[in-house]
């Protein structure tokens, strides 16, 4: 049994067989899931788990290189974006359209759902080398 890192073994996985560019999507409980993309459903109930949670999570384990968010998050959702760039501060953020956003999620290797209810709270990580 693992004992430390992601547990959940899909998630995991997915991880481990991330190359450099490669990119997953943390993603709230409505943001559509593209035909084809593996989904990892995490949502429990409304909140739960939350966005944030599920981000710190996978960032302790994976190596982020650039975040990409909808330009809509930052008048819908300033909350979700101010953590982003605390998480990600250093990195690349990208912003674009929602739509163009909703585009890019065909190419992830998964889509991680939250159980988040804010409007918004979507990120595609994209993968970067770690050397050690």
């Amino acid at each position: 049994m693992k004992k430390q890192g992601i547990l959940n073994s899909h998630i995991a996985k997915v991880l481990a067989d991330l190359g450099h560019t490669d990119m997953i999507v943390i993603a709230d409980v409505g943001l559509p899931v593209p035909e084809g993309v593996k989904k990892i459903d995490l949502a429990l109930t409304l909140g739960t788990p939350s966005f944030e949670d599920t981000v710190n999570a996978i960032a302790a384990d994976m190596e982020v290189e650039k975040a990409i968010v909808a330009e809509e998050i930052g008048s819908a959702n300033r909350e979700a974006l101010d953590y982003i760039e605390r998480k990600f501060q250093g990195l690349e953020i990208g912003q674009c359209p929602h739509e163009e956003f909703k585009r890019l999620t065909r190419e992830a290797k998964a889509i991680i759902r939250t159980g988040e209810n804010k409007p918004y709270a979507n990120v595609i990580l994209q993968a970067g080398v770690y050397f050690g």
